[in-house]
This record gives C-alpha cells, structure tokens and sequence, in this order.
C-alpha cells in the first residue's frame, strides 16, 4: 500500500479447536495479508488464512518469546504496505492478551483497528466439563486472574481477588502450583476448597485433574505442556467427589 494506511485486526482465536473461532474472526482471517499469531494457535486455525503470511509472535515462559514493543511496530509497519493485518491471539484478546499495548501504538501512529472478541479459554473449560461457574447456589461472582507480574508493576492482590470470589480462574498459574496454593491459603481460601485444573481445554488432548487446594503442588508432577486453567471454588464440589483418584489426570471425551 502507498499513500494510505491499512487496518488492523485484533482477532480472538478462542480456546484451542480452531472450529470455535467466531465467524467473524474466521471472515477477517479469510481476507488477511499478513497474520501475526500467537505460540499455541492451532495450525487448522491458521490455513484459515490462505493468502495472508503467517509470523509468529508467540510469549511461551521458558522458550524464545518476541518483545511486546516489537510487535507493536511490527503492527505499525505492517499496516503501512498491507490492507489488512491481523494479530491473532489465543483465547480473548482483551483478557491477559496485552491487547491494549498494541492499541496504544496503533492509536499513537494514527493506524485504525478494531478488535474481534474471542471465546476465553475459562468459558471453554467449563463448558467442556458441563460445570457453570455461576451455578444456581454456589455462585455468584467469578473472578478471572493470574499470578504473573511484569517486572516494574506494582505487586498484584489477584489472590486476595481469587479467595473472594465465588469462583476463581487462574490463567498462567499452574507452572507454579506450589506457590499459588500456599498463597491463596494465606489469603483466607480454605485448604479443602476444590480446585479443577485443565489442560488443553476443547483439544482432543485435553486433561482434568479433580483435588483440593491442598493437594495443588501433586499438579507439578504430572508435566503439563499445554496451556493450563487452575479453577476453583463450590461449583467443583461434585467434580472433586466423582474422582476416586485425586491425582488422576483422565482424558476429557471430545466430541
């Protein structure tokens, strides 16, 4: 493009199976020039976009991840010789996405976007497990959070948030299940509350763990490679007395 500037797409890729990606996001991706995606966006996710490059951008802790200011100007750049351009990012984009960093730039740099919601990946855990997170008299509050502080921020009251709300979803937690369980318990959250912890939540390889908050730091044994939910709270009540195992971590059926 010369002597205009493209737009860009903040796209949700929802929880994992590509197939829960809005019809929307399926539309914006079909039309892509370029896409910058994420680690963990499943590859049918991406042939979506069958003209559009694909460059990934992806945050993984413990891998080579991309700087946040690097992709912003990779966004700016990019809607300067493309008419469309995509940032597709797992689950939502305005939730633990750093979708406002990117807004901010493209906002400095005059460049229009708009952002295309996506299925979280709490929404999608619990629907696979046929368990509300607002259930009729166990429930009224659910509190999204995570543990993860960039270096320079202030320190975070996530489990003080966590340990008052009905139920809670820790994103980005379970690397550190040991920690998040002693601090949690420390933040007044009993130590028999039930906990599910799923891994690869709506993928065919998807894992749930059943226990209670004590027992979370068994988690770390069990190697998770995918993203992984920690939920907690009454809503799992029954979830934690079906499992005669506490420790078992069962295939989740697919369709």
């Amino acid at each position: 493009m010369v002597g205009s500037l493209g737009k860009v797409y903040l796209v949700g890729a929802g929880p994992g199976a590509a197939d829960l990606i809005t019809l929307r996001g399926a539309e914006v991706l079909k039309n892509a020039d370029v896409v910058f995606h994420d680690a963990l966006v499943h590859p049918d996710l991406l042939a979506l976009a069958e003209r559009g490059r694909k460059i990934a951008v992806g945050k993984r802790c413990g891998k080579f991840t991309t700087a946040q200011q690097f992709i912003n100007k990779r966004l700016v750049d990019a809607a300067r010789r493309h008419a469309v351009v995509v940032r597709l990012k797992g689950g939502d984009p305005m939730l633990f996405g750093r979708a406002q960093e990117e807004i901010a730039a493209l906002e400095a740099a005059g460049v229009p976007y708009e952002v295309v919601p996506g299925v979280t990946a709490a929404l999608a855990a619990a629907a696979e497990a046929g368990i509300s997170l607002t259930q009729r008299g166990h429930a009224r509050s659910v509190a999204f959070v995570t543990p993860r502080v960039a270096e320079g921020e202030a320190p975070s009251t996530w489990a003080q948030n966590a340990a008052a709300a009905d139920t809670a979803v820790i994103y980005m937690g379970a690397g550190e299940a040991e920690a998040v369980a002693a601090t949690l318990i420390a933040a007044g959250a009993p130590r028999k509350l039930p906990v599910l912890v799923v891994e690869n939540a709506t993928l065919p390889e998807s894992r749930r763990i059943a226990l209670t908050l004590e027992e979370l730091p068994q988690v770390a044994s069990y190697g998770a490679t995918g993203p992984t939910l920690i939920m907690l709270g009454r809503v799992f009540d029954a979830a934690l007395a079906a499992t005669s195992d506490p420790v078992s971590l069962p295939a989740c059926k697919t369709a």
